[in-house]
């Protein structure tokens, strides 16, 4: 079962985040957390969404705007690597709370009600019509840089921060996309690469268990890819962002409180 429903979900999330404001990370770690520990999910979707963006990549980085990049794309490289450090950090805090309902024991850690709320934030951010309307001028780049890259290194939320950012770049819609691919693919390298040291001991050593979910994720995520190249001019998906806006809010609170 969890590979069918990570497969669909890489599949339809890659395709719709070539043009909307969330990124694969956010719809797809969800779906990770629902069957696998949190800090394992969110390396798995790491690798799901490096590989998919170097696929795009390959698929579109000549219409990138390197001058763009290097403003925007280091700072957030440099910030992924204190992004992706924390989550470890707060991985190894101590349980928060303890309770039980309907005879049923629920745990509150750090790392869930950190990532939990970090998602039900940019989904409600994703919800408000003010958000979707922010761009900043380009001379925020660095910063904007710094700041989705912090969060694509903890929990993977990086995607509407980035279109906020770049999209007064003065960049046309592919050069949007292709920038905002190339910069994605620097944070995943380096957040990937902090991933890997902590997965040599504790939890992480489960990440065997990770490699089908990976794999059918990622062949997805291909296939999506392709599939959301070819309708580019002809979507508009606010009601999609909608759709999983609210499944976000609903995730995101469970992982806060412990349900999930």
């Amino acid at each position: 079962m969890e590979l069918v429903l990570i497969g669909i979900a890489a599949l339809l999330a890659s395709g719709l985040t070539l043009f909307s404001g969330f990124g694969l990370g956010t719809i797809l770690m969800p779906v990770f957390a629902l069957f696998f520990p949190l800090p394992l999910a969110i390396a798995a979707t790491a690798v799901v969404h490096f590989a998919n963006n170097l696929f795009k990549f390959g698929l579109m980085a000549r219409q990138a705007n390197w001058s763009v990049i290097v403003r925007f794309a280091v700072p957030g490289a440099i910030m992924a690597i204190l992004g992706a450090g924390s989550l470890t950090f707060f991985d190894q805090l101590p349980l928060l709370w303890h309770y039980t309902i309907a005879g049923t024991d629920l745990e509150i850690t750090a790392v869930k009600a950190v990532i939990g709320s970090l998602i039900v934030l940019f989904a409600l951010l994703e919800l408000s019509p003010r958000f979707q309307a922010l761009a900043f001028p380009p001379r925020w780049l660095p910063v904007g840089g710094a700041i989705s890259g912090f969060f694509g290194g903890l929990s993977g939320n990086q995607g509407a921060l980035r279109s906020a950012f770049l999209l007064k770049a003065g960049l046309s819609k592919e050069a949007f996309v292709a920038t905002g691919v190339v910069s994605a693919v620097i944070v995943d390298a380096v957040r990937l690469m902090v991933y890997g040291t902590t997965m040599l001991t504790g939890q992480f050593s489960q990440a065997q268990t990770l490699a089908p979910p990976v794999a059918v994720g990622t062949i997805c995520a291909f296939i999506g890819a392709l599939m959301g190249k070819l309708i580019l001019q002809k979507v508009t998906l606010r009601t999609v962002q909608l759709i999983v806006a609210i499944a976000m809010l609903g995730i995101g609170t469970g992982l806060a409180i412990g349900l999930l």
